[in-house]
């Protein structure tokens, strides 16, 4: 294979790490400084092998070689240079394409802040991808709920046996007068927010299409924000 084509293959994967890392670390490095060293060593070896090969094949490729390097180099010092601004702009390129639901980064507004976004769906709704409990659930947000509210399918791969509950809550919906079980779930994430021992309800079968992403996780939130085809969450 080609070093051009390995090496593009290599920036590729760095500038996906680089947009994940989201304030990752690794070995007491910050990833994204981690990974853009890793790509400059990666750009050193490969400028001082085709040098090596350009010298082989006569002073004009040499030089021609070393020119394209040199170009390469200073475009990917500038890029680091411009990283949180190139970034910024990488997120919100990824939030206009990314499918509804799909948690966007967000850089945050004050120090230490961790933030999401999520894209509506063409129906207007939200739907968050969440981790409970380490099982990963789609959500719909729904701040009409003044819980987390739980399919009973949902509920059993959290490994919560809904015909142990007892159905004792009552639960207003759009065909009247429902019961729900009490729950509590030990861990709550959507992203990097995450909050422990959560209030929520299991919903009788047949009473939801979705699980509901309630107030019981977004009255936790420092803030949550409804802008255009976004929905932001602040902690």
């Amino acid at each position: 294979m080609p070093g051009w084509i390995v090496l593009a293959i290599v920036l590729a994967i760095g500038t996906f790490i680089v947009g994940r890392a989201d304030g990752a670390t690794i070995y007491g490095y910050d990833l994204t400084d981690a990974t853009v060293a890793f790509i400059g060593f990666i750009i050193a070896v490969s400028v001082v092998a085709s040098l090596a090969s350009g010298v082989r094949g006569g002073l004009l490729r040499a030089m021609r070689d070393l020119a394209v390097w040199s170009l390469l180099m200073i475009g990917v010092a500038a890029g680091y240079s411009y990283r949180d601004e190139l970034l910024g702009l990488g997120h919100r390129v990824i939030g206009d394409i990314a499918p509804p639901g799909t948690l966007i980064r967000v850089e945050p507004q004050a120090e230490g802040e961790r933030s999401v976004r999520i894209r509506r769906r063409p129906d207007g709704h939200f739907i968050a991808k969440t981790e409970i409990n380490g099982v990963s659930l789609v959500m719909l947000v729904d701040t009409g709920a003044s819980t987390v509210v739980l399919r009973p399918a949902d509920a059993q791969r959290l490994g919560i046996d809904p015909d142990k509950l007892r159905y004792n809550v009552p639960v207003q919906t759009a065909n009247g007068t429902t019961y729900a079980a009490s729950v509590r779930l030990k861990q709550f994430a959507v992203g990097t927010i995450v909050f422990n021992d959560v209030e929520a309800l299991v919903s009788k079968a047949g009473a939801l299409r979705d699980s509901l992403l309630g107030m019981s996780f977004l009255n936790r939130l420092r803030s949550y924000e409804f802008s255009g085809e976004y929905l932001t969450f602040r902690i």
